[in-house]
């Protein structure tokens, strides 16, 4: 298995469009409270601006001109005031390896390329959101080193 991690680009939209899917479904089957079912749930306008943005970052995994992951990443410069000191983060918003091609390491190598291109651009730490329900990410980001920062917390008034 050759695998290589580029730099994403407009035209693999469509092959993306799939994982960006994934993702979302996994979110809407854990809280349908919150996610609404959606079969375009990036749409295309928005990805193309995500490539635009030079703050913003996606990173795909190919294998043979196949599209197997993707890693969506943002940097973010938190300004220092009476409470907080400056500081700047590399946000990873989104990472999904194709259900074809998982167990295979590929998550692996792309949050692992994330944690160099972080490095390259001089943030202080690499953060993550990840829903408690999904037990199989968290575990596979504390297998890479990744450890809890906070927790958010809800109340539910009205169920």
């Amino acid at each position: 298995m050759e695998l290589s991690i580029r730099t994403a680009k407009q035209n693999d939209y469509k092959s993306l469009l799939p994982l960006f899917k994934q993702v979302h479904d996994f979110h809407v089957s854990a809280r349908p409270d919150l996610y609404k079912e959606n079969t375009t749930p990036v749409e295309q306008a928005f990805f193309e601006s995500q490539l635009l943005d030079d703050k913003q970052h996606i990173f795909v995994a190919v294998i043979a001109e196949d599209i197997a992951g993707v890693i969506v990443t943002k940097e973010e410069e938190i300004n220092e005031n009476t409470f907080v000191k400056a500081r700047k983060v590399l946000y990873i918003q989104s990472l999904c390896v194709s259900e074809i091609h998982r167990k295979k390491g590929i998550g692996k190598k792309l949050t692992k390329y994330v944690f160099d291109f972080g490095r390259n651009l001089g943030v202080s730490s690499i953060e993550l959101g990840v829903s408690e329900a999904n037990t199989s990410a968290i575990e596979f980001y504390e297998s890479l080193g990744m450890t809890t920062m906070s927790r958010k917390m809800e109340f539910k008034i009205n169920e």
